[in-house]
């Protein structure tokens, strides 16, 4: 395929939905979209309507908004408070409600929250205030990580004082090995992000065929993409990890990216919302570039209170996250919990499932 057209094709995906209904008769299938976009793009072209009563697509960690804690959320809360301080951010993040306050609400409160659309933009920020703390709030999985981990070196060859870096990246693998360590969700098969492979590559999920006996499919984001991935994954007879993506994922990924990520961060411990603190799974800056890092250099005090929490215990995000529920299963969806007004950051981002149901699920 040439161009972007064809894979949005009816055709081709009528023939990809009518293989993949011969292939996977007989059988009853769950596989797990990993990724936010991926859960967007099923329910905005209407995939699970074309899909077989015996397969069941459940929805993943996949979106680094809905994933970060509270308690990262309620640290920047706090240094946007502090005096001479900017938190910059993507739009996601605005909403996310911390425990007792937000971004947007610290930002109607007159403080200093900027949104920017990437992180050259907030060095750009610092550049231009050098009066001011500039903070830029690290959210993203493998796939942003390295435009973070330049600005980094590029506010080092600066000499730049007043850049600081809160590092809440998290690594899609650790996350699939800890659902499925868990056994909460029988999965037959992963449909794995397409953004975050072009830099960790396919033979990075190796373990979980191997360890696991769990067939896998790298997927891209168009309808063809995802059934064919979907097909890949009915067809296979041994577990493996097929690359269905093939125009933009490699075998080892991107070398030059993961050598940026291993020379500004170091793989450590970190906390999920839904899932808890998963060993390896986050990135924290190294001592080489750590007079960048806000949560070293810029100290504040945090009070987690649970009887204040913005984020309503009826929410049920967690667990959507981990795939054992859907937003249909939660009391506050469509409710006391929309776009406009949530609860819980699955249905702040543009990539989270309680988003993405309540925009499309009258159309599948």
């Amino acid at each position: 395929m040439k161009y972007l057209d064809e894979f949005y094709d009816r055709e081709i995906c009528g023939s990809l939905a009518a293989q993949i209904i011969k292939e996977s008769t007989g059988k009853r299938w769950t596989f797990m979209e990993v990724c936010g976009t991926h859960t967007m793009s099923i329910f905005r072209n209407g995939i699970k309507g074309l899909l077989p009563e015996n397969i069941k697509l459940v929805s993943g960690p996949g979106c680094p908004v809905c994933v970060t804690p509270n308690a990262q959320i309620d640290r920047t809360v706090e240094f946007a408070r502090l005096d001479k301080t900017c938190v910059v951010t993507f739009g996601d993040m605005m909403k996310v409600p911390g425990s007792s306050s937000s971004l947007e609400q610290e930002r109607a409160q007159g403080f200093d929250v900027r949104v920017v659309y990437s992180v050259s933009d907030a060095l750009k920020i610092a550049e231009q205030n050098p009066d001011k703390r500039v903070v830029f709030l690290g959210i993203g999985f493998e796939t942003t990580v390295p435009t973070v981990a330049a600005s980094l070196k590029d506010a080092k060859s600066k000499n730049l004082k007043n850049y600081f870096v809160l590092s809440c990246h998290k690594l899609i693998p650790p996350a699939i090995k800890a659902i499925l360590d868990s056994g909460e969700v029988k999965i037959d098969g992963f449909l794995l992000p397409g953004h975050v492979s072009t830099i960790i590559g396919r033979k990075t999920y190796g373990f979980i065929a191997e360890d696991y006996g769990i067939s896998c499919a790298v997927a891209g984001f168009e309808p063809v993409d995802i059934l064919q991935a979907i097909l890949c994954l009915v067809k296979q007879k041994t577990p493996q990890v097929e690359n269905c993506y093939k125009r933009a994922v490699k075998e080892d990924g991107n070398p030059v990216a993961k050598d940026l990520i291993d020379e500004v961060f170091e793989v450590s411990d970190s906390e999920w919302r839904g899932l808890g603190v998963i060993p390896d799974s986050g990135l924290r800056i190294r001592e080489g570039f750590s007079e960048f890092d806000a949560e070293k250099n810029i100290l504040v005090e945090i009070t987690l209170n649970s009887q204040l929490s913005t984020l309503n215990s009826q929410c049920i995000c967690g667990s959507i996250l981990r795939g054992i529920n859907t937003p249909l299963d939660c009391s506050l969806f469509g409710k006391g919990c929309t776009p406009e007004s949530p609860v819980g950051p699955c249905m702040v981002s543009s990539e989270g499932t309680c988003a993405a149901w309540y925009k499309y699920s009258s159309q599948n």
